[in-house]
């Protein structure tokens, strides 16, 4: 199998890097992705920002600290906090194919035990090139996404006291 390192397959960019306590809560608001392995990264939605564009819908977010390799797709614009990163596709991928990036990336996670960080070396993790995605992904991936893609329409609100 032919790996090739992540930042071969996608832009690896450093996040927003904002403090969320510093943000106003927002229900109806931009999505703040965090370091935590819960909620799809999501700790709470908070008010856009002026000046500030969110990060884009459809990227993979990589948390380099916290919860190390946590890593989900987005599909909403986000801003985000310390140490998470974004990884941006460099050529067209489907939901499926995120989605098996995101399982590929966090099985490194093993790396970063004892507290290592994946800050420095998140661009140079070993994962299998788009030629070597299983054929059989989009077939197997299709309920999951479905499933994936209808709990995400119907998922509550994350509040600010609870995050």
């Amino acid at each position: 199998m032919k790996v090739v390192k992540v930042s071969s397959l996608f832009g690896v960019h450093y996040g927003s890097n904002l403090e969320l306590n510093r943000l106003l809560p927002d229900p109806r608001g931009i999505n703040f992705v965090s370091r935590t392995a819960n909620n799809n990264g999501v700790s709470a939605k908070v008010q856009r920002i002026a000046g500030l564009a969110p990060i884009k819908a459809g990227v993979l977010t990589v948390a380099g600290g916290g919860s190390v390799l946590e890593t989900f797709v987005q599909p909403e614009p986000f801003y985000s906090g310390r140490d998470l990163y974004y990884l941006d596709p460099k050529t067209e991928m489907t939901l499926q194919q995120k989605l098996y990036y995101c399982m590929c990336i966090r099985k490194n996670k093993y790396r970063f035990n004892y507290g290592r960080q994946a800050n420095r070396t998140l661009k140079d993790l070993l994962i299998p090139d788009l030629n070597e995605i299983p054929t059989w992904l989009d077939s197997v991936f299709s309920q999951v996404v479905e499933d994936w893609t209808q709990t995400l329409m119907h998922f509550p609100t994350v509040s600010m006291a609870k995050a």
